[in-house]
């Protein structure tokens, strides 16, 4: 019998992962100055152990106000890379591959946790110490009307932006991480430069498709150089922004054509998330963003959003429109799901995707429902 695309490994680079299953990031908003915990760490492990082959940190801020919330993660400064480590550490300990998306928030940042509102932060938070403090985007357009009104970047602040992606992909790297995702896609700031819905400047960062994509590209190009050549880079992409006016998938496309030359290995297509607006969802519903980008880049693609099952994950492999399956709420609910789509797939779950520790424990229990009902 053929043996599952999606327990089958895949080679980048240097790095070889045990299957195709990924974990996305997945905002926390708990960790204290920018500094994971006990929490991220326990958080990040239990997928390790679930068997995925890739689990990526979530989005990670490369400057203080490139966070979305005070309780976002940060790899700003080397407190924050060593604790870091440890989760890094953990990770491929564990069996899988260690990765981290590197992320600025934009005019996205200054928020309230998901929790207290979501909102911008006002002078009501400083009660508990949480000040607000600017943002940066393209151009002065808030993202909603409870957001904060954005500073436009000069063209020195892009400058600023840019080296502090460079020096979070270095620490990354001296953190121990195998795969590092610059996150240009979910409204945060290097896709409020790449869409026209946010980006009305008409310098040589504004106007044309050219000028959208130069800022981002210019921050691939600088991580690349720094992050070494045999592991992978990953760039999230929102495909689509889903209103009339806003991103295509063929801005996509040719986002992702220059990305490649440039030394990104795999896009992940997302999409949505510049405006309040939510698209129509569905399982599998971003898989055509995927596949597009794959046709017509002749690039690595990562599918992601609602693959709620492995015959769905399964079938997207089968049918060529991505390489990659990243996960994320469906493993908040199952964090064993690359241990149980094995069962799904071939009948028999595979515990090898399992650390030992933990094979030991299901090859047992395993065992002992074999003879239940028995004499």
């Amino acid at each position: 019998m053929t043996s599952p695309l999606l327990l089958s490994p895949f080679t980048l680079r240097d790095l070889t992962l045990k299957n195709r299953l990924v974990i996305s990031p997945m905002c926390q908003y708990s960790a204290i100055d920018g500094v994971v915990t006990d929490w991220h760490l326990v958080h990040l492990g239990r997928f390790a152990l679930g068997g995925a082959a890739l689990v990526i940190v979530e989005a990670t801020g490369v400057e203080a106000r490139g966070r979305i919330s005070p309780g976002d993660v940060g790899l700003w400064n080397d407190d924050q890379a060593r604790a870091l480590a440890r989760i890094a550490d953990f990770l491929k300990a564990s069996g899988a591959a260690a990765g981290i998306q590197l992320a600025h928030a934009g005019r996205k940042a200054s928020t309230r946790r998901p929790w207290d509102g979501g909102t911008e932060l006002t002078g009501e938070d400083l009660a508990r110490g949480e000040a607000p403090w600017e943002t940066l985007a393209p151009s002065a357009l808030p993202f909603a009307d409870n957001y904060p009104t954005p500073k436009a970047m000069t063209v020195a602040d892009i400058a600023e932006v840019i080296l502090a992606f460079r020096d979070a992909a270095r620490r990354a790297d001296a953190a121990g991480f195998d795969v590092v995702e610059i996150h240009a896609a979910h409204g945060y700031l290097l896709h409020e430069f790449l869409s026209p819905l946010s980006n009305h400047r008409t310098d040589q960062y504004g106007g044309d498709r050219a000028g959208r994509m130069r800022f981002p590209l210019e921050v691939v190009k600088t991580v690349r150089a720094v992050w070494p050549a045999g592991k992978p880079l990953f760039l999230r992409v929102s495909s689509v922004d889903h209103v009339a006016g806003g991103l295509t998938i063929d801005d996509t496309v040719a986002f992702g054509r220059e990305a490649g030359a440039l030394g990104v290995d795999v896009v992940d297509c997302s999409s949505g998330g510049n405006t309040p607006t939510p698209p129509k969802l569905f399982p599998g519903y971003q898989a055509p963003y995927a596949e597009a980008v794959r046709r017509e880049t002749g690039m690595a693609t990562m599918a992601v959003g609602l693959i709620l099952d492995a015959a769905l994950a399964e079938s997207i492999l089968a049918e060529g429109k991505a390489d990659l399956i990243a996960i994320a709420r469906p493993a908040l609910e199952d964090p064993n799901f690359a241990i149980h789509a094995s069962a799904a797939l071939t009948g028999s779950a595979d515990y090898a995707l399992a650390p030992l520790p933990a094979k030991s424990g299901l090859d047992r229990l395993a065992q002992s429902l074999r003879h239940v009902g028995g004499a």
